[in-house]
């Protein structure tokens, strides 16, 4: 859902977000170790993984790992590096890291790890997400109502896995730009409802049973 990206080599950072932006995901970048760590400790409830260069300034990966799991940030962390040594392998996995991937790599399988680290949360979720007649493929990132399939895009498709990973939950719209609009969007913009109403139209369209509502003055809800 929403990816922090920690990487000093700008390039680089803004390959990665490119490409995770067009897959779906909100992205933000920093490119120290302090900052980092504070953006973390601060916001661990806004963000699904940390994607952790080892060679940072001011604090490298390895030791700004260490400190998110002491503080009690249990974010998924993939950490990235040119050194493929086992000893560095070691000791980022020892310092926390979930897993570990070597520069140079293919963009194909940072996104493999990517959906594999965001598929290990405490309660281990379904392969496919149903809630009702309304089912979700995270994988093949496709979605039916009963038999239909519903043509979403990019973006539809990441606020419905929200909405089915919280079904029954009301979410406000802080919420849910919290997830899926990285940090420079404007929250004052009603992109959420937008969204929502385009979403609504394709998931709800020919069926009496409404599964995408309103809570007036609060946010919306996909009924369970």
């Amino acid at each position: 859902m929403r990816i922090l990206i920690v990487e000093d080599d700008r390039p680089l950072a803004a390959a990665l977000k490119r490409g995770l932006s067009c897959e779906g995901y909100a992205v933000d970048c920093l490119g120290d170790g302090p900052s980092a760590a504070t953006r973390a400790e601060m916001h661990r409830d806004d963000y699904d993984l940390v994607i952790l260069d080892v060679m940072l300034p001011g604090m490298n990966g390895v030791d700004l790992c260490r400190r998110l799991r002491d503080r009690g940030v249990s974010l998924p962390v993939l950490m990235l590096t040119a050194k493929d040594a086992t000893e560095d392998k070691v000791a980022g996995l020892d310092a926390g890291a979930d897993d570990y991937l070597v520069k140079p790599f293919a963009f194909a399988e940072l996104l493999a790890r990517i959906r594999t680290l965001l598929r290990r949360p405490q309660d281990v979720l379904p392969a496919r997400l149903v809630v009702g007649d309304l089912t979700l493929d995270p994988v093949s990132r496709r979605v039916w109502r009963r038999a239909d399939e519903i043509p979403l895009t990019v973006k539809e498709f990441a606020l419905l896995e929200l909405f089915m990973r919280n079904a029954g939950d009301v979410l406000t719209r802080e919420q849910i730009l919290g997830h899926l609009w990285d940090f420079t969007f404007d929250s004052f913009s009603n992109v959420v409802d937008v969204h929502v109403k385009n979403l609504r139209k394709k998931i709800d369209r020919g069926s009496r049973n409404r599964l995408l509502t309103t809570v007036r003055g609060v946010g919306y809800q996909l009924k369970a």
